[in-house]
């Protein structure tokens, strides 16, 4: 991925409480809550969804399942085929999958 879009998937993933970025020995950048992934960089963009969201967008253009955590409802996402606002509504909803109940209302009242 191109730094502008590291930064701007970082921009997004960092606006939610108690979010942290982590890097593994990989290099894989991953943004997560309570140590939790819900966003992952690594030669592509990963994000959490539910089983059933995937099953959806992974009828559309520029979703698949992504590799080895597929099966847990992750899907790789091409930012030139979605696009930011599309990408900034599924980081918000991987967030609110992984995150402690206790956050989520902060979240959701701020729409």
């Amino acid at each position: 991925m191109k730094t502008i879009e590291i930064d701007e998937v970082r921009r997004l993933s960092l606006l939610y409480p108690e979010v942290h970025e982590h890097v593994d020995g990989f290099g894989h950048i991953s943004f997560r809550v309570k140590d939790k992934p819900f966003v992952i960089i690594g030669e592509a963009l990963s994000i959490k969804t539910l089983p059933s969201t995937q099953e959806i967008l992974l009828e559309q253009p520029g979703y698949t399942k992504a590799p080895y955590i597929g099966r847990h409802g992750w899907v790789l996402v091409e930012i030139e085929e979605v696009g930011w606002q599309t990408i900034e509504g599924l980081i918000r909803n991987g967030y609110l999958i992984v995150a402690p109940k206790r956050l989520l209302d902060t979240v959701r009242m701020r729409g």
